[in-house]
């Protein structure tokens, strides 16, 4: 079983920048794939970006590339997502997921999730 602890969200002016932080509770976390979800008010669940177990492989949502990175420490157990130029419509709950997924997409494919951490973009 594994634990995951958001932190890091926050209300930023547009243009501005977070870093989130998901936390691990157990060292098997450096074996799974870590995702990145977003739900704002009134709108599905939305898939941001993703990590390998390694920290090699990287992929992001479209309206996020070139703004949004993914990285992570696995001698911390902790997946980081650094957001610059942040936008409105970047306001949302931003949750961490794990697992040994290959459809790394689809939030339903991974079993372990953290609670969500608030980021709210002002105009």
């Amino acid at each position: 079983q594994v634990q995951l602890v958001e932190s890091g969200g926050g209300l930023v002016q547009a243009g501005g920048s977070l870093r989130l932080s998901c936390a691990a509770s157990a060292r098997t976390f450096s074996n799974y794939r870590v995702g990145w979800f977003r739900q704002a008010p009134g709108k599905e669940r939305e898939f941001v970006a993703t990590i390998l177990w390694n920290g090699i492989s990287t992929y992001y949502a479209d309206s996020v590339k070139g703004r949004f990175t993914i990285s992570r420490n696995n001698a911390k157990d902790t997946v980081y997502l650094q957001m610059n130029s942040l936008k409105p419509e970047d306001t949302a709950v931003y949750s961490c997921a794990a697992g040994s997924t290959y459809d790394y997409t689809e939030a339903r494919t991974y079993p372990y999730w953290g609670q969500g951490t608030q980021v709210t973009v002002s105009s």
